[in-house]
């Protein structure tokens, strides 16, 4: 009997990709690609440079589904964007944190909705033209990463659920960017040269702040900028426009740098600090997502990132309550951010991770 799969496509090269790979394995397939939002765009231009979820982008799926003689849907799924991924996104920036929606976009979205829409449909299988790699030991699934590094999206995939990872399928786990074009190249694929995505989807140019103060409708509110005395430095334009680290755009100057190190939604203030503020070694974390293991009897030594792009650091992880964990780095870490995802490794293999809650300089 022939496999089904439910084929995500966003009009890039790699989720075309993996329908091609798809459809040459054998695979029944149905392109879908999902309307998350309206995006402010000329329809005869397309979407501005660096954007996704476009009209562009949805007429290249369109095309390249029709290339492969797979029937293709757009699916509505802007009233489970706007309340799991904009509202989310607005809500942490106002509680001092910083999201990442591209995490709460495959919890909630793609991995959640999209697969359940699937069954609802009779289809087994997701696919995506995520880098990363699945792997079954036993009963169990494993999350690992892409062969190529350079691309690996694992840590954007931390919160997949076995029963996720069951149904899932990444076709390009295995390959690089550069034999992924090569492949949509001899296929003749429209869009084989199309650049990737890099903005957040629903903010094109970037300016959160601004993005959030339309959403609400009022600018954010000015405040105090202290130092970590107290002293009175000066006033922010609002905390949204700030994270931790940060260090340009403050509107002040000092003979030596100052950092952002602390924000304040309490009392609406933002502490500034030097470098040496930054450090933390440990972190707790919450939202807790355990994928190669149950739950850790002791401190396990593992491997851990808290940003996306940053190089893995040497740690020990405990569970300390049921959604809890706490991360003891060997070395204190710069700029741990709450709001952002802590994900834990064991050399390739994705062992889970959580959303950072807080982090303490002397434990």
């Amino acid at each position: 009997m022939r496999k089904q799969g439910l084929i995500a496509m966003s009009g890039g090269v790699d989720s075309s990709v993996a329908a091609l790979l798809s459809r040459n394995r054998g695979f029944d397939c149905i392109g879908v690609t999902l309307k998350l939002f309206s995006a402010p765009e000329d329809p005869y231009r397309g979407a501005r440079k660096g954007s996704c979820c476009s009209l562009a982008d949805v007429v290249d799926a369109r095309n390249v589904a029709y290339q492969l003689h797979m029937p293709h849907y757009v699916l509505n799924f802007s009233a489970a964007f706007a309340d799991q991924v904009i509202h989310k996104f607005v809500e942490t920036y106002e509680k001092g944190e910083t999201p990442n929606p591209c995490i709460d976009c495959n919890r909630y979205i793609k991995f959640d909705g999209l697969l359940q829409r699937a069954k609802q449909l009779a289809i087994e299988y997701l696919v995506t033209g995520h880098y990363a790699r699945i792997e079954q030991q036993g009963s169990r699934f494993l999350l690992k990463k892409a062969r190529d590094l350079k691309k690996d999206q694992s840590y954007v995939l931390y919160t997949m659920t076995q029963e996720q990872l069951a149904h899932t399928v990444f076709p390009l786990g295995e390959l690089t960017k550069e034999e992924v074009r090569g492949i949509a190249l001899e296929a003749g694929l429209l869009n084989a040269r199309k650049q990737d995505s890099q903005d957040i989807c629903f903010i094109p140019g970037g300016d959160y702040a601004h993005f959030i103060e339309e959403y609400r409708g009022k600018p954010a509110a000015p405040g105090n900028i202290l130092d970590e005395t107290g002293l009175l430095l000066g006033q922010h334009q609002g905390l949204i426009r700030y994270t931790i680290g940060q260090r340009r755009g403050l509107g002040l100057s000092f003979p030596e740098p100052r950092y952002v190190s602390a924000k304040s939604p309490a009392d609406n203030t933002l502490i500034l600090g030097k470098e040496g503020a930054l450090y933390r070694k440990t972190l707790y974390a919450d939202t807790l997502n355990l994928i190669a293991w149950e739950e850790p009897e002791k401190p396990r030594p593992v491997t851990v990132k808290t940003r996306y792009l940053q190089a893995e650091q040497t740690a020990r992880a405990l569970q300390v309550a049921p959604d809890r964990i706490r991360v003891d780095f060997d070395k204190p870490q710069r700029a741990i951010t709450p709001g952002q995802a802590v994900v834990l490794y064991d050399g390739d293999v994705v062992l889970g991770g959580g959303t950072i809650l807080s982090a303490d300089t002397n434990q």
